[in-house]
């Protein structure tokens, strides 16, 4: 059977797991009736804030971009709300891929090293995501579970930062030694390889400044922050008095349970680990999936819609970046 189909139905089998521990032993009537609480007010301001937060994803970017070519906030906003649909649109995180793709179609900036820049962001997102984790703990019991893959979490960050540190401040000796590794390969596909590198570390550039590395710090905590009070104003449309400290954990077991490959939408491990979060605080089960269901849906609807709107302006079909995927048209592109 095909490599990928048995992926597919790998995923597929984890996302239906996923679901049944969401839903099992729960009255669906005792749902339908926390969903008729909403409050359409904090919903609208929920949407304003999550497209804020869209908008700040596409400018911290752009920061990170600037010391390889200044962009447009229109062309950095578009390219961010498709690539965010490519990601929720395709399985196993495929979709990271389509942001690099878009962006090295608009600029002079090689594919390759757009794709350094979004390893830059996720480091961002780590080390801020877990420095609220670790305030968190000062007032909130988490799971030791929960635990573990924060500290796990922050294992893999560092070390993914320090790789980082070390391929910008000793190039030529990182070069080397991956170069020798390259050398086992055949020729023509070690150089290619060794090109791509090349470009890849271009887009770590801004962490050579420090300036600008503080201040994506502070957009990266600002990011967060606002998807917290996003959680909040939702829990609120539901008339649920839960203390801010409830988003905030919402928000650190989100990040956990979407990291699980499952099938496009996030759908199982986003339900999941909402249920999980908001119960800690007493929340009844029925009530805590009708919050990770209209939670879910608002999400994805906001990526969905903003994909649309701007899939015109870059060029993009999910087929045409699948095809990208193969390395001889990557490399192609790249050149």
């Amino acid at each position: 059977m095909n490599k990928k189909v048995i992926l597919g139905i790998l995923i597929s089998i984890i996302s239906i797991v996923l679901v049944y521990l969401s839903v099992k032993e729960i009255n669906l009537q005792d749902v339908s009736r926390a969903l008729k609480k909403i409050q359409f007010s904090y919903v609208i301001f929920f949407i304003l804030l999550v497209i804020l937060m869209q908008w700040l994803r596409s400018y911290r970017w752009g920061v990170i971009l600037q010391p390889m070519e200044k962009i447009d906030q229109f062309s950095l906003f578009s390219v961010t709300c498709v690539g965010f649909l490519a990601i929720a649109s395709i399985p196993a995180r495929i979709g990271e891929l389509a942001r690099p793709y878009l962006i090295a179609k608009r600029s002079t900036i090689k594919m390759s090293s757009a794709l350094g820049t979004i390893l830059v962001e996720r480091v961002l997102d780590g080390f801020s995501v877990l420095t609220i984790a670790v305030v968190v703990l000062f007032y909130t019991d988490l799971p030791s579970w929960m635990i573990i893959s924060c500290v796990l979490l922050f294992s893999l960050t560092l070390v993914i930062f320090c790789c980082i540190l070390g391929l910008i401040w000793r190039r030529e000796k990182a070069l080397k030694i991956i170069n020798k590794i390259l050398g086992k390969f055949p020729g023509n596909f070690a150089h290619k390889i060794d090109e791509l590198i090349h470009h890849f570390i271009d887009g770590f550039q801004v962490i050579t400044n420090i300036k600008f590395l503080l201040y994506l710090f502070f957009l990266s905590a600002l990011v967060w922050l606002l998807d917290v009070l996003a959680i909040y104003i939702l829990l609120l449309s539901f008339g649920f008095t839960l203390p801010v400290m409830a988003s905030f954990v919402v928000m650190i077991f989100l990040i956990v349970g979407i990291a699980i490959p499952t099938a496009p939408g996030y759908i199982g491990n986003w339900h999941l680990a909402c249920v999980r979060a908001v119960m800690i605080f007493g929340l009844a089960e029925a009530e805590a999936l009708s919050f990770a269901v209209v939670y879910h849906f608002l999400s994805i609807a906001i990526v969905v819609v903003l994909g649309f709107i701007f899939l015109p302006f870059n060029k993009f079909s999910i087929s045409d970046m699948k095809s990208q995927l193969n390395y001889k048209k990557v490399n192609e592109n790249l050149k």
